[in-house]
């Protein structure tokens, strides 16, 4: 009989795991000796902090990236289908949103192998439901273009989008939140409503709903705090 994938939240930064981490979670991610990841040290990190006695030295880290080709994942599920259950981890948050796990959990449906998440903090789903904004029916984009002529084309489209009542969800590199926040003032509409969510789950959280002239009039300085974007016509 195989094992199964766990997809396994961590915090969405340097916060205390006791506040959005729940105890079941906790306890099945100890319990794995078998994990992909996006980066190997924090995911050795991040087990050491649930517990510093996990014997990190006896369990093996697959590392897992945005451009890696499913075959590479060939042992690690191999391994599963063996019996051995593992765990998915992204470097914040929940794994599978804007992350590489979909790539782990793909193949493993693609196998046969069982997928099962685990409850934790989803920056993508706190935004949304602090937001006062339509919550019923959205759209998550994970991040917009590169470059800016092609990211205020993008915003542009999501504000056209969210005009039929959707909410357009998306998120930025943290050193691009000023750059960001400069274009979303000067695209969209005095009317759409914008919200900001930064440092969610952490002492500094500031989760804010205004119109496009209001945040003209104060516009928000969020240096590099990680933050999610939510607009709605």
């Amino acid at each position: 009989m195989s094992g199964t994938v766990y997809m396994i939240p961590v915090t969405l930064g340097d916060s205390d795991p006791d506040l959005s981490i729940p105890r079941g979670t906790r306890d099945i991610t100890l319990s794995i000796r078998l994990f992909a990841v996006e980066e190997v040290r924090t995911a050795r990190r991040w087990l050491r902090r649930l517990d510093r006695t996990f014997p990190v030295d006896e369990t093996l880290f697959f590392p897992v990236g945005k451009h890696s080709d499913p075959s590479g994942l060939s042992e690690f599920l191999d391994r599963v289908a063996e019996g051995a259950d593992a765990g998915v981890m992204s470097e914040a948050g929940m794994p599978g949103l804007a992350d590489p796990g979909s790539i782990v959990a793909a193949e493993a449906h693609h196998r046969g192998i069982r997928v099962t998440p685990l409850s934790g903090p989803s920056s993508v789903m706190l935004a949304l439901v602090a937001s006062g904004l339509n919550g019923q029916s959205f759209a998550f984009h994970g991040y917009l273009p590169v470059d800016g002529q092609g990211r205020r084309k993008a915003i542009r489209d999501l504000e056209r989008l969210s005009s039929g009542g959707q909410t357009q969800v998306f998120m930025e590199t943290p050193f691009r939140n000023a750059k960001i926040i400069e274009e979303i003032l000067s695209v969209c509409q005095p009317s759409t409503r914008l919200c900001i969510a930064a440092d969610i789950t952490l002492a500094s959280e500031e989760i804010r709903t205004m119109s496009i002239a209001e945040w003209r009039r104060q516009v928000p300085v969020l240096d590099k705090r990680p933050a999610v974007f939510l607009i709605l016509a």
